[in-house]
């Protein structure tokens, strides 16, 4: 795929202009098409040019889902310059960090959004040396679309870096990852594919789109034109709403979100029947919510990927349903997996290994390039540090993180299976496992629940649920911590060393 991005998106837009743009917003609502959010980015992008910003400079857009965020994408891709979207949650000490280490030269933020100042913000960060001009939405926002003419784009390969996403950085700092245009059009091309067997598509995106999983979206009404319906923060009776009133096809989120949705259609009569497949993470959908969605016609299956690659495998709807329940879906085309010993070499077949990855999506390393010896084996293989193997018809299972095992007496223990058996609780809406030190066994399982409204749970509750289950008995949770909610970063992703901090300072 020899396209960059600016051409991907004029095409786009010449192909079908009235794709439409959805904001449901308190601040910026808006409903627009691809053609209108392509004019305005490419008058933008020519005033940039215009300003200096050349091949290769570094854009940063700590905007929400809202149609300003997309129109940056494309002033960024007309002036030939890297796009570097960033959440709208990071205050001062994150913030700085990425620009810094980016050297971006513009940053577009709101002025005010869900509470933030966003100049206090970007004041409190100190010195940018590289940063020339903050750029808030508003008047000054308005004029650099609005005012001016179109020119030719920049000129970049589409293998030139164009995206740059910085991790989350759950356990250390963040790390920039680089994208080509190339890369994550191919990245749209298997989403085509893949999603392509449900028919036409309309899209509800409730994820940030400074993280991966909100960008793709972005991109994929800028450069397929996929319908799109943006969320600028999360709420399930606006999305059911939004759901039933635009006819949306497809949506994705964490279980949190799904039943959200379905519980908030029940209460106010909202039709879903619309939303025919539902992606979420590696995470456990607990069996009642899934029955309840197959009753309604819905298929809700795993995907498997992170910033580095970010769709390694998917389900599709018509997979099997235990292979929807249990896996994440087979590779994408033109992915390939190994998996690999702590000795490095391979695992047999069926054997459990840390899950190796190659692919025309995988990204081109970090922006730190010191990151990359570790990152990568000889042939280009992007080490992930997830353990998992491929059943005997190819579907990956994710068994955990080689980071996030608990080790009790020297046997380990997957969290993702224990957190498995904590959802299946009737009594648990949320739940995570992690290891809590203990003298005797170095490390026990802690369980962190948030409890379903009016219910309760003690430790004996638990130990009776897992003997049920048969599971082995040291699996078993041995501490509990009952919290209001789990703490995650802005893509849904629990924050597992904020729960080990607990872990580590609470009473046995």
């Amino acid at each position: 795929m020899n396209e960059n991005f600016i051409e991907a998106m004029i095409a786009a837009a010449e192909r079908v202009p009235g794709a439409s743009l959805v904001v449901a917003s308190e601040t910026r609502p808006c409903v627009t098409t691809l053609a209108g959010v392509v004019t305005a980015g490419r008058r933008m992008g020519t005033r940039l040019a215009g300003e200096g910003i050349g091949p290769g400079d570094v854009i940063a857009c700590m905007v929400p889902g809202w149609r300003e965020w997309l129109v940056v994408a494309v002033a960024a891709a007309q002036a030939g310059a890297v796009m570097l979207p960033i959440v709208t949650i990071y205050g001062p000490n994150e913030l700085s960090f990425i620009l810094r280490q980016s050297g971006a030269k513009w940053l577009f933020t709101p002025e005010h959004f869900r509470g933030q100042d966003f100049p206090a913000i970007v004041a409190a960060c100190g010195p940018l040396p590289a940063l020339e001009r903050h750029v808030t939405i508003g008047a000054e926002f308005s004029r650099l679309e609005e005012e001016g003419f179109v020119t030719e784009p920049a000129k970049r390969a589409a293998e030139d870096l164009a995206l740059l996403v910085y991790t989350s950085g759950t356990t250390a700092a963040p790390k920039g990852v680089k994208h080509s245009a190339a890369g994550m059009l191919a990245e749209l091309a298997s989403l085509r594919e893949s999603r392509g067997r449900a028919g036409a598509e309309v899209v509800l995106s409730p994820w940030p789109p400074g993280h991966v999983a909100g960008a793709l979206s972005m991109y994929r009404f800028l450069c397929d034109g996929t319908p799109l319906v943006l969320m600028d923060q999360w709420s399930p009776d606006v999305g059911a709403e939004l759901i039933d009133r635009h006819r949306v096809t497809t949506s994705s989120g964490t279980p949190f979100h799904l039943s959200g949705l379905m519980a908030s259609a029940d209460a106010h009569g909202r039709d879903l029947t619309s939303l025919r497949q539902y992606l979420v993470g590696a995470a456990p959908v607990p069996p009642t919510l899934i029955a309840r969605c197959q009753a309604q016609g819905l298929s809700v299956y795993h995907c498997y990927g992170s910033s580095e690659h970010p769709t390694v495998t998917s389900g599709v709807v018509d997979d099997p349903l235990d292979k929807q329940l249990h896996t994440e879906g087979r590779p994408i085309a033109g992915v390939e997996l190994r998996f690999i010993g702590d000795d490095g070499g391979d695992v047999p077949p069926g054997m459990d290994g840390e899950i190796c990855t190659r692919g025309p999506e995988l990204f081109g390393g970090y922006l730190d390039e010191a990151l990359n010896a570790d990152a990568f084996l000889p042939g280009g293989w992007y080490r992930t540090g997830d353990i998992g193997r491929l059943d005997d018809e190819g579907y990956l299972l994710i068994t955990d993180r080689k980071k996030d095992i608990i080790i009790r007496g020297g046997e380990n223990i997957s969290s993702k299976e224990v957190e498995a058996l904590l959802l299946a609780h009737p009594a648990v809406a949320d739940a995570a496992a992690v290891a809590a030190p203990d003298d005797r066994m170095g490390e026990v399982v802690r369980a962190c629940v948030v409890l379903k409204s009016g219910a309760a749970l003690t430790l004996d509750d638990l130990r009776a649920h897992f003997f049920a289950s048969g599971i082995a008995k040291q699996k078993t949770p041995e501490r509990l911590s009952i919290l209001a909610e789990l703490p995650r970063n802005a893509s849904g992703k629990v924050l597992k060393h904020e729960l080990r901090a607990i872990a580590a300072s609470a009473a046995p």
